[in-house]
């Protein structure tokens, strides 16, 4: 059975939000790098990435992750990811990866939309 994956963006605010479902691999991973750079490209430079629907996650999937946290950094912009507890059907598995391989503390990180475009709500802490 083949595996959807699709990016999706909307506005909330003054942020700009892709959605993300399915696996983030080496195959679909310059697809997510590809809309965060149309996303800077457009001027926008607060960006929430949703991974709520991603159930798998691969190194190259964190590297592009990683990549859109420098370039954010590089424009004085700010990258939020939502990882829920529990999401994606068993679980965040982005979240157990990001931690399995120490950079989760990297990124600023929210149970959900509402918190992650409100910038009186802190992140959840690594």
């Amino acid at each position: 059975m083949a595996v959807t994956f699709k990016v999706t963006g909307i506005e909330q605010g003054e942020w700009a939000v892709l959605r993300v479902s399915g696996e983030l691999d080496l195959m679909t991973s310059p697809v997510l790098r590809q809309h965060v750079h149309d996303v800077v490209a457009e001027g926008s430079h607060d960006l929430v990435v949703d991974l709520s629907d991603v159930f798998f996650c691969d190194s190259s999937g964190v590297g592009v992750l990683v990549a859109a946290r420098r370039l954010l950094r590089s424009c004085q912009g700010r990258l939020r990811l939502i990882l829920p507890d529990r999401g994606a059907d068993d679980g965040s598995h982005v979240n157990r990866v990001l931690g399995a391989l120490g950079v989760r503390r990297l990124f600023n990180v929210h149970p959900d939309l509402d918190s992650a475009t409100t910038d009186e709500a802190g992140p959840l802490s690594a």
